[in-house]
């Protein structure tokens, strides 16, 4: 979808709503949040402006400079904003633009039909929060620029004959600003991994546009470019995973709206689906991805009731059912003027007719796709019929296990030591490997706000296992129960009863298998745990360094060499070194001391950080496919810190 090109963008295509002032007193309204995700916030909607360009026809390049002295710096070749003045306000429409709020060519009907800035208050916003702003235009061979201090210009914009921010395309927008230390208190850094990602993401969703992005902190350089779109996306996300069919893409433009769609369904258990709307991606969905999904159940339903008798099909086939091992990627673009996201931060799709409009252009491909496919047809239906009745078992195994009152929380494990606080956010649960050490942790804890679950032996790997299996598994079932949260469609988060759960293990391979099964079921049973900042790794020390009476601990080797060093230098006797290769070495006090004493211990949270790597790596580790594993091993292998 393209603007006609012919169609002027001048100062005219400007509009103003109101000023700035609000965003420095409450930035969060404007940005989500003032943390390290509100600086990456402010760089994507910058980005996201000359992502607009690309969308609208005029864009080819887009790059991203992280620079040594913290700015951030964003060019593009498209038109570059318009510097002439707005009769009405008679100001440049380039410091309209940068210094009220919202106002940009989004509001005006013609000048962008797709656009991924909603608002129109991107770079406003940015400016706002921003100690020191420097935006630099390029239109028609003659260099403009303009900087602003908080959101207040400097001096007015003005014809320059060299650029400061090393602007080498020879039409377009540079801009780069400097994130407020006043706003941002935690840290003005932006988080390069998930740039990296929605750098990537939008590569593939606007195919054929050069994307980069340097480093300059780390000389790291990097380019992304994909003429596939989403079809090279679905790829992507089903890396390492055994698919069953070739993509499926749909594409159709209904009045003002362009949907794509491209299903790929898997062998694994698990269902990976996003969603976006004019490249943003809708985290949270929204009316899209409700008629994709209702699209989808449809038309499996319709397939099957034609190939298959009413015996065969028995029960109808539910979206729970259909979801099983199934990739997609639902992406609309349409008018920014139409557009209702739930917040400036843009994660939800609220347009109605959105839904009927995708639920149209699914099923009526889908009905035909099917008919004219049916090797694919079938095979998708053999999978969606396993996954229902792997589905009735696991409700019929938890229904059973509900009746007897077990994952309300009624019975707690007998093995389970609870502690009296009764507040969950004050209370703590460590998941410790065998009863030895369960034991030393029982002496060693504090009761009022320290429960503890040993767990013997090496758990059930859960990549593939449906949630009967899960179930039928004592040391993942008491797990559950101590949790109280439930398990499956009907997990109630509110009932956790430890907002800290800490994995204890011992520091060998057996006890990093133990760990790496439990973040399995985590990951892959209850991810809630994981998103909302409640599981963490136990880091018991590895060595104990003993000079005299004097007593160290060491976490690391370098830690152990530092402390020699120093002890070696203070006393001419060498220290007695005792590596620790399991809890069970500690006694109580010392277990305490070192791991769960909250004033000395090192808990490191469990995050994810990018959902699809994470699950890259799961299959990868944790799944029936061989030659992945064995070649990351492989690749790997010298990297390995192996105490043998």
């Amino acid at each position: 979808m393209t603007v006609d090109k012919k169609q002027g963008y001048g100062a005219d295509s400007i509009v103003v709503l109101e000023g700035l002032e609000p965003v420095r007193r409450r930035p969060a309204m404007y940005i989500g949040t003032t943390s390290q995700y509100g600086v990456n916030h402010c760089l994507n909607e910058i980005v996201d402006n000359a992502i607009d360009e690309a969308l609208a026809g005029f864009c080819n390049n887009i790059q991203v400079v992280l620079n040594e002295n913290g700015y951030l710096t964003v060019f593009d070749d498209g038109r570059g904003i318009p510097v002439d003045k707005i009769p009405k306000y008679k100001t440049s429409a380039l410091e309209v633009v940068m210094t009220n709020l919202p106002a940009g060519g989004k509001f005006q009907v013609g000048a962008y039909k797709v656009s991924g800035g909603l608002h129109g208050v991107g770079a406003s916003v940015v400016n706002a929060l921003s100690s020191h702003f420097i935006v630099e235009v390029i239109q028609n061979g003659q260099l403009y620029r303009q900087e602003y201090k908080k959101g207040n210009p400097v001096y007015p914009v003005k014809k320059v004959n060299q650029s400061i921010l090393n602007f080498t395309f020879n039409k377009g927008t540079a801009v780069s600003f400097l994130p407020d230390k006043e706003i941002f208190k935690e840290t003005i850094e932006i988080q390069y991994s998930i740039l990296k990602k929605q750098i990537k993401e939008r590569a593939y969703l606007i195919k054929n546009i050069y994307f980069k992005i340097l480093n300059n902190k780390t000389k790291e350089k990097l380019a992304f470019y994909f003429d596939g779109g989403i079809i090279s996306l679905i790829r992507d996300i089903n890396r390492g995973k055994k698919v069953l069919h070739d993509p499926v893409y749909i594409h159709k433009q209904i009045d003002d709206k362009e949907i794509e769609v491209a299903i790929q369904y898997n062998d694994s258990i698990n269902e990976h689906v996003f969603s976006f709307v004019n490249v943003i991606n809708t985290h949270e969905g929204g009316t899209h991805l409700t008629g994709f999904r209702s699209a989808l159940t449809k038309s499996v339903n319709n397939y099957a009731k034609k190939i298959l008798s009413e015996k065969d099909i028995g029960d109808s086939l539910t979206g729970d059912d259909v979801k099983e091992g199934l990739a997609a990627i639902v992406y609309v673009k349409m008018p920014a003027t139409n557009l209702q996201f739930e917040g400036q931060t843009k994660t939800k799709l609220g347009n109605s007719e959105v839904q009927t409009v995708v639920q149209q252009a699914v099923s009526e491909y889908l009905d035909v796709y099917f008919e004219e496919n049916p090797k694919v047809g079938r095979e998708i239906l053999a999978k969606i019929f396993l996954a229902q009745k792997a589905r009735l078992a696991a409700k019929a195994a938890k229904e059973a296990v509900l009746r007897k009152g077990m994952l309300e929380g009624a019975t707690l494990p007998g093995k389970l030591a609870d502690c009296s606080e009764k507040d969950p956010a004050k209370s703590e649960l460590f998941l410790v490997e065998g009863n030895s050490a369960g034991g030393t942790a029982k002496q060693g804890r504090n009761r009022k706000f320290q429960a503890i679950l040993p767990l013997r032996g090496k758990v059930l790997n859960t990549e593939r296992a449906y949630l009967d299996k899960v179930l039928s598994f004592k040391e993942l079932k008491d797990l559950v129960i101590a949790l109280g949260m439930g398990i499956g469609e009907n997990v109630d988060y509110q009932k956790l009863r430890y907002h800290k759960i800490a994995i204890m293990t011992d520091a060998d391979v057996d006890g990093e298998h133990i760990r790496t099964l439990l973040l399995t079921f985590f990951f892959r049973h209850l991810p809630d745990i994981i998103v909302k900042g409640h599981l963490y790794i136990a880091q018991p020390p590895l060595f104990k360094i003993q000079s005299g009476k004097k007593i160290h601990y060491a976490f690391s080797d370098t830690e152990r060499d530092g402390i020699i060093k120093s002890v070696s230098e203070e006393r001419s006797n060498a220290p007695a070194i005792q590596r620790y290769k399991g809890l069970g070495e500690m006694n109580a006090e010392q277990l305490w001391e070192t791991t769960m004493n909250p004033d000395n211990r090192i808990l490191k949270k469990v995050m994810i950080e990018d959902a699809q790597d994470a699950d890259y790596v799961f299959t990868m580790l944790m799944g029936d496919e061989v030659p992945p594993r064995k070649k990351f091993i492989v690749t790997h292998a010298k990297l390995a810190n192996l105490d043998i």
